[in-house]
């Protein structure tokens, strides 16, 4: 999907919302890690290895989530690894021109301790979720220091995992000093949190410790999901949200609210979310709409994406502007989940690289 030939479509500092940590994974360092563990692979070369987890062509978001069972028993339950790939997740996004990104990921995802049941068959070991916590943020710290892009994270419930959503919206206050930002809840939007009160009752004490909230939503789930989310879960922000214009009275509600969406266009092809034509996609209505929104790889090592291909894309078949690229990213500066001063600070960063005199009408 990467083009990335010739001129960048927006070379200007970028701020990046919505990426999870372990779909942004090197290849080079699952291969690194698995020769290191001794962890036999299902193919020999770093290009093989390439090529078994990119998606080629849009599928179904089934088969997405088995591209990690390809590589995650290779980084979970590792401290090395755990904290090599968040430091070298700040370089890539340094490269990227990205200022100031928020990473999400599970930490139970990533453990092998404390976890029932342990994920990708792993052997019991000693990193707990509260471990994987602190090993992203040491990578996280260090990576700001030498690359200069601030990182933050945001911990994922998962949708069938509803016993560990507790345990989330708890880490979540216990580090929300120390580089967490937010509470997230990603999976199979079929499963509702009627269903599954456990996720209900994590994002309501979420919401009495005052943890910010974001939820995946109306990303191949229709916008009873988007409802859902806002209403019972008291999202701040929508996590993908093209199935909102399905139901015209919702979307122009949160317009009005000024919900911000976090789009991942490239992503949202390939998972099957939305119509194969760029040219269809529910974004230009949002852009249209002057809709707060922005732009993210979601998954950028399974979809053969970097923040500047997914700008392209746009460019190419949504016409959007400079103007654009500037408005979704001051869009995206204030709806991030920094304390206020730190966001003031971002919005000035951006300000000034914009050459912005007035700021009005963003």
């Amino acid at each position: 999907m990467a083009e990335e030939k010739g001129k960048p479509a927006f070379d200007k500092p970028k701020i990046e919302l919505h990426v999870h940590l372990d779909g942004a994974i090197q290849i080079k360092t699952i291969v690194d890690v698995a020769k290191r563990r001794g962890i036999t692979l299902p193919v020999i070369s770093e290009d093989e290895m390439r090529d078994l987890v990119i998606m080629h062509e849009p599928a179904t978001l089934t088969e997405f989530l088995g591209k990690f069972d390809h590589y995650m028993h290779v980084i979970a339950g590792d401290r090395e690894a755990i904290k090599r790939i968040a430091y070298e997740f700040v370089e890539t996004k340094a490269k990227e021109g990205v200022i100031y990104a928020e990473a999400r990921y599970s930490p139970h995802l990533l453990a092998n301790k404390g976890v029932d049941p342990l994920p990708w068959d792993q052997k019991p070991g000693d990193i707990t979720p509260d471990d994987v916590v602190d090993l992203v943020n040491q990578g996280f710290k260090e990576g700001e220091k030498a690359f200069k892009t601030k990182v933050r994270s945001i911990l994922c419930c998962m949708r069938h995992m509803p016993n560990w959503s507790m345990d989330v919206v708890e880490l979540c206050k216990k580090y929300r000093k120390d580089g967490v930002v937010a509470i997230d809840l990603a999976g199979d939007e079929s499963l509702n949190c009627e269903s599954y009160p456990g996720h209900k009752r994590a994002f309501e004490e979420a919401v009495r410790s005052e943890v910010h909230r974001t939820v995946h939503a109306g990303e191949v789930g229709p916008a009873s999901v988007v409802k859902e989310a806002v209403e019972v879960l008291k999202a701040e922000r929508i996590g993908h949200g093209y199935h909102t214009l399905e139901d015209q009275t919702l979307y122009k509600r949160l317009l009005q609210q000024n919900m911000h969406f976090e789009m991942c266009p490239v992503s949202s092809i390939l998972t099957g979310g939305c119509d194969p034509d760029f040219t269809k996609h529910p974004l230009i209505t949002f852009k249209k709409d002057k809709a707060n929104y922005s732009l993210n790889t979601d998954d950028p090592t399974i979809f053969n994406s970097t923040l500047n291909s997914d700008y392209q894309v746009v460019q190419k078949y949504m016409d959007f502007t400079e103007e654009e690229f500037k408005r979704l990213n001051i869009n995206a500066a204030k709806s991030c989940f920094l304390p206020e001063k730190e966001k003031d600070q971002l919005l000035e960063q951006l300000y000034e690289s914009y050459g912005m005199v007035n700021r009005t009408g963003f």
